[in-house]
């Protein structure tokens, strides 16, 4: 194994023994055992299920690999089996360092055995000495924040208090391989902060393999994805374009009467109708301007659907409805998306996400609350026109999309006839924003010395 590997995988599978009945299994273990003695074939009594077949992938030092799939996968097998708490049925797996792991809630804890202790028995196990512990008791303690409960049997315990002490332990035993199985999602949201801070701290130096469902936390904090479906590696690769793929089948499996297919156009010509560059008149205005440039809609961005509509024009323009190339943050603007019915729609939905270089949605809306009580119908070959009106935040310096699509149905049920990746890009050239995703525009700051009474 290279010294460059933290975690080789190589024809990974595992198969379950299913029995239909409890009697089977007291079958199983002993009919077969008299039929050899006989001389004679044993029958099975139990169904095979395969959640691994023949996985194989490998993990360099320092990565963050996002898994990602359904429920049934085998996401969780594959981490158990990592972490050497589930043995392969076939296959080796390799890992070159310490491995900790959060896996499934209260894994590893004896619910008999109070927080504290807990926490010895787990530390010992990732292979800490009693001294180390003793050394990093108090840090621990204060990572899970969870008072007097630490000296209390972990069976009292919430589903937020198991995550906490189970995630401060892994956080304070030097590990060189960090694996999350979504536990996460359990924590409140102070917490949850705190994790992602020790994770993207982690990060910088350590290995992380962690499962999730939230695809752009996926794209958001990994280097590399795979894609799991019914036990197989079904895409491995960049978190963009795994997480785009299972999305599109996830859409499809949900929907499941026809096959999603990619839509593609041919290129229409340029506009002749002029646009505005909403600069000019804060030209020589405050220094608390925001510059976005605005490219235009790309009618070969990457995209699925039904086909029953399809996205034509998606395109910015300013409250007059004149076209920006330009947007000045914190302005009010209109993104205006059309798009062309192929089939009748009883109820369609348009809407639509921005989202920064790294995947992450930003903000975004769609036509559903507005339109529940009265749904627009649109007959074959007529054109819907949706229009967003809002005040464009300040965005920090860097690049963005918009992702579009058009269903029909209502907000929980519904089929997505085009959906389209990335539809227009911008890039905000300069900002005012001192911290976070995005800025509001401020109607005054103000400081100055209070008078002394």
């Amino acid at each position: 194994m290279s010294s460059d590997l933290a975690i080789k995988v190589e024809n990974l599978s595992k198969c379950y023994q299913i029995y239909d009945k409890p009697r089977d299994r007291l079958k199983q273990f002993v009919i077969p055992r008299i039929k050899r003695v006989l001389g004679r074939e044993g029958a099975n009594y139990f169904r095979e299920f395969w959640a691994l077949r023949k996985v194989s992938f490998d993990v360099q030092k320092g990565e963050t690999v996002g898994i990602i799939g359904r429920n049934g996968s085998g996401k969780s097998t594959l981490l158990q089996i990592i972490c050497n708490t589930l043995a392969p049925s076939s296959g080796t797996i390799r890992a070159n360092g310490r491995v900790a792991a959060l896996l499934e809630l209260g894994s590893g804890f004896n619910p008999e055995f109070t927080g504290i202790e807990n926490v010895y028995m787990n530390a010992a196990l990732l292979g800490l000495t009693r001294e180390q512990i003793d050394t990093r008791i108090d840090d621990i303690a204060a990572f899970a924040d969870i008072g007097d409960f630490l000296n209390q049997p972990v069976k009292s315990y919430s589903s937020g208090m198991y995550v906490r002490l189970a995630f401060a332990v892994i956080a304070h035993v030097d590990a060189d391989i960090l694996v999350v199985d979504e536990a996460l999602a359990v924590g409140d949201a102070f917490f949850t902060q705190k994790c992602m801070r020790f994770l993207r701290n982690f990060m910088k130096t350590g290995t992380v393999l962690f499962v999730s469902h939230d695809t752009a936390a996926v794209r958001n904090l990994c280097t590399w994805a795979i894609w799991l479906e019914k036990g197989e590696v079904l895409q491995a690769g960049s978190p963009k374009e795994v997480c785009e793929s299972y999305l599109e089948a996830f859409y499809e499996a949900r929907q499941g009467k026809s096959t999603t297919t990619r839509i593609r156009t041919n290129r229409r010509k340029r506009s002749a109708e002029p646009v505005v560059d909403q600069r000019a008149q804060f030209i020589n205005s405050s220094n608390l301007r925001n510059d976005i440039r605005v490219f235009e809609f790309d009618l070969e961005a990457q995209s699925f659907g039904k086909g029953a509509a399809q996205i034509t024009s998606v395109k910015f323009l300013d409250t007059r409805d004149r076209p920006l190339s330009w947007i000045v943050g914190g302005e009010d603007v209109v993104l205006q998306v059309e798009a062309l019915a192929h089939q009748f729609l009883d109820s369609p939905i348009i809407g639509f996400y921005v989202k920064d270089k790294l995947g992450q949605y930003l903000f975004g809306d769609n036509t559903w609350l507005s339109y529940m009580d009265a749904p627009v119908s649109c007959d074959a070959g007529q054109t819907i026109v949706a229009r967003f009106e809002f005040n464009m935040p300040r965005l920090c310096s860097g690049d963005y999309s918009i992702t579009v699509a058009i269903a029909n149905g209502d907000q929980d049920e519904h089929v997505q006839h085009h959906w389209v990746h990335d539809a227009i890009l911008f890039r905000s050239e300069s900002t005012s924003v001192s911290g976070g995703l995005i800025g509001i525009p401020m109607n005054a700051i103000e400081l100055r010395v209070a008078e002394t009474k």
